[in-house]
């Protein structure tokens, strides 16, 4: 199998029309658009064709759609299919690609986009779902005569009347190579994930088998959506009140976090939609915590945010500060990031600042702070649950534009900081060219610094390897896979 599925030849391939009018003495029908396959169809060339993602793309599509009047007008059922037709598929594109290769009788690449998304989400209604068979593929069929004419709706026909004839482990079990054999290429068919991506996923977790099948099958479940009750301006206790127990949890392991248990829009939420809470990651809070805990030498005045967009930790980190009379500031490069990050930080009882700058080149003086963070720019493979298309999208040597970048910022955030004061390196990736490989490079060039051992600072949270720094799992943790290392300047 190859690293990447053999598919998205080229950015264009729109959809297409037929002039087909039905054979003779049969009158011909108008294909019937299915409101719910048609948004997320609308979804997923917006992922193919504008490297858009899925969960920046889908909600206003939603939204749009629960507005409409009429028969095309959502409700909570269509809004849940049309999720799990677009997540689903995007997680299984690689599993689904090898299928359909499997059934047709040309080159994967030499199906037209458009095509093959459309084939990807009738497998998906057939293996991955509970829709029958018969409605599986007919309304794949349908969806095909909308948007690609019907000669290619016969090709699609003809596609998913093979697929149908077995089940998903029926398949895996054809086009999957033998473990035994060859066991990152099985892996990466089995669990749909790029082989490179599989090959590095298991050389930062370590261990045999079990392991890295737990965590290529937990990047293909569906996350939780978790709050964060900011500090300073609400607490978990009161938003699970306003929530509703039936509808929310609270956290596994932090004391801010509160878990959704049902779906609609967090946004829409009084807390969430007053700036009191927001959407953020368990593991994304538990490092800030983290650095905001890690023991102090002397004064404790001034943190630094030195990669703030979007704003989430940014947000905590000016709660949890200004709780202790200390200040933040956000710096963001992009300006219109930085936008986010004040929009994320108003409303902090504290004092914050949020400036547009570029943490390579800071406008503020060394040994200026008493925290600083950095959460550095990544491949993000920590995030797959949430960005699933992300696995497709990035390629090995991304990780040689990225090394540079993260080795100097982490050595702005190591002059930044004063001596005895703690420098947090965060990352939402657990590759290891972009966790301990940059840590270690930057530490033997900067020897006034040390390690600080972060297990403690993460109380309760199981499963924290040997230290000093800490990789969180989806698997484990049931967070995003967040690597943390905490520096104390020492010269």
């Amino acid at each position: 199998m190859n690293d990447q599925p053999g598919r998205r030849p080229q950015k264009s391939g729109k959809p297409g029309t037929s002039g087909k009018q039905g054979k003779p003495g049969k009158p011909y029908r108008r294909p019937q658009k299915d409101p719910v396959r048609y948004l997320a169809f609308e979804a997923l060339r917006a992922v193919d064709e504008r490297d858009a993602y899925a969960n920046l793309v889908l909600p206003p599509l939603l939204r749009k759609a629960r507005e409409k009047e009429g028969p095309e007008k959502f409700d909570a059922r269509d809004a849940a299919l049309a999720t799990e037709l677009v997540y689903g598929t995007l997680r299984r594109q690689g599993t689904y690609d090898a299928i359909v290769a499997a059934c047709i009788d040309r080159p994967l690449r030499e199906v037209d986009p458009p095509v093959l998304d459309v084939l990807n989400m009738g497998v998906h209604q057939l293996l991955g779902t509970r829709i029958p068979t018969h409605a599986a593929v007919s309304a794949s069929v349908e969806l095909a005569r909308v948007v690609l004419g019907d000669g290619r709706a016969k090709f699609v026909n003809a596609v998913l009347r093979k697929v149908a004839q077995d089940d998903l482990d029926g398949w895996v079990e054809k086009v999957a190579p033998p473990y035994a054999e060859d066991a990152e290429d099985h892996l990466a068919v089995v669990h749909s994930h790029p082989r490179w991506v599989v090959s590095a996923l298991w050389d930062s977790l370590g261990g045999g088998r079990a392991g890295i099948e737990d965590l290529l099958e937990a990047d293909n479940e569906r996350p939780e959506v978790t709050l964060v009750a900011r500090p300073g301006r609400t607490t978990a206790d009161a938003v699970l009140d306003e929530v509703g127990e039936e509808s929310a949890l609270p956290g596994r392991w932090s004391p801010y976090a509160v878990r959704l248990t049902e779906g609609g829009e967090p946004g829409a939420l009084d807390p969430v939609r007053t700036g009191r809470a927001g959407v953020q990651d368990e593991g994304s809070q538990l490092v800030a915590i983290a650095l905001a805990n890690a023991p102090l030498e002397g004064r404790d005045e001034k943190w630094l945010d030195g990669c703030a967009g979007p704003g989430g930790k940014a947000a905590m980190l000016a709660g949890l500060a200004s709780e202790r009379g200390a200040a933040l500031l956000a710096a963001e490069k992009q300006p219109h990031r930085a936008r986010l990050v004040a929009n994320a930080l108003a409303g902090n009882p504290g004092p914050y600042q949020v400036i547009a700058a570029d943490g390579t080149r800071p406008p503020w003086g060394p040994a200026t702070f008493d925290r600083v963070l950095m959460d550095v720019p990544c491949t993000g493979l920590g995030a797959l649950r949430r960005r699933p298309e992300a696995r497709w999208r990035r390629r090995p040597e991304d990780l040689e534009g990225f090394a540079p970048l993260q080795r100097s910022l982490l050595t702005t955030a190591l002059d930044s900081v004063r001596v005895g004061g703690v420098v947090g390196y965060a990352t939402c990736s657990p590759h290891l060219a972009e966790t301990r490989a940059v840590v270690d490079d930057v530490m033997k060039h900067h020897p006034g610094a040390e390690l600080i051992d972060a297990r403690p600072l993460m109380p309760g949270v199981p499963a924290l390897g040997d230290g000093p720094d800490i990789q969180l799992w989806p698997h484990l943790h049931g967070t995003d896979a967040m690597y943390l290392a905490l520096i104390r300047r020492t010269a």
